[in-house]
Formats: C-alpha cells, sequence, structure tokens
C-alpha cells in the first residue's frame, strides 16, 4: 500500500465513521399551533448564533427522555415530560447522533426563562414561519420543508 492510498483510506473513515455521542432535540408546541425555536448563544463553540429546537449532549448513563428533560429546563427554565422520538439526525459537524423527542408542558412549569449565555432569543413560531428564519440549523431546515410541503 502506498501512502496515497493510505490517506484515502483514512479520510474516507472520517467520512463514514458514525458519531459516538448522543444529543437531544425537544418539539415543544403550544396551544396555539406553535413551536419553540432557540437561537443560540453568540457565545458558544458549536453553532452560535443558529436558530434551532431546545436540545443538547446526553450525558453519561442518561436516558434520552432524562437528558431531554434536563435540557429544556437548563437553557429555557420550562418544566417538559418527555414524548416520543420521531426523527434522528447527524449533527452539522458529525460529533452527535441527534435524537428527536416530542415533548409537552408539564401544567406546573415555571414561566419561560431563557439562559442568558446559551440562548440569545426565542421565538414561539409557526413551521412555515420557521422556514423564513436566517441562519437557521442546515438538518432543521431539511427537516420543516418536509414538514410544510
Amino acid at each position: 500500500m502506498n501512502a496515497e492510498n493510505g490517506i484515502t483510506l483514512r479520510l474516507h473513515d472520517m467520512t463514514t465513521r458514525q458519531p459516538d455521542k448522543h444529543g437531544v432535540v425537544a418539539l415543544l408546541q403550544d396551544e396555539a399551533g406553535r413551536y419553540l425555536f432557540i437561537r443560540r448563544g453568540w457565545a458558544l463553540p458549536r453553532a452560535p448564533g443558529m436558530w434551532c429546537f431546545v436540545g443538547g449532549e446526553v450525558e453519561q448513563g442518561e436516558s434520552y427522555a432524562a437528558a431531554i428533560v434536563r435540557e429544556v429546563r437548563e437553557e429555557v427554565g420550562l418544566s417538559v415530560r418527555a414524548g416520543e422520538k420521531f426523527h434522528e439526525t447527524i449533527s452539522p459537524n458529525g460529533e452527535f447522533r441527534l435524537h428527536w423527542l416530542r415533548v409537552e408542558l408539564a401544567s406546573d412549569s415555571p414561566a419561560l426563562t431563557p439562559h442568558p449565555h446559551e440562548v440569545a432569543e426565542v421565538a414561539w413560531l409557526k413551521l412555515e414561519d420557521a422556514l423564513r428564519l436566517e441562519s437557521i440549523l442546515p438538518s432543521l431546515r431539511v427537516w420543516l420543508e418536509a414538514q410544510v410541503t
């Protein structure tokens, strides 16, 4: 095997490697049929300023349901109940396998309180309105387009 073939093999392995980290994404809908979107904090290392659903990394030993409840509480201060997993994607940088879960607002949930570092803005939007956002995560845009067409 020559050096060129070795490089080709290593590059191929990098592009086909599956993520070993897991993340969760929350789909939260209000009574008016709008969904909760956040603009990620500008100082975050991954996707700063990008619009997305609430989500984050699954911690060691944590279930997807527990992770999504924790992430929603940490990022926007809401109490939710985890529902079904309905979608799966790979993060834009290829680092995470993202598990999308429906969540429901708990009846005793505190008010929406965005985390000052992790969340720059919040918006309750219909899916078709979310498509008008600039700086939206690519996999979210693909999912949104599939829902509204």
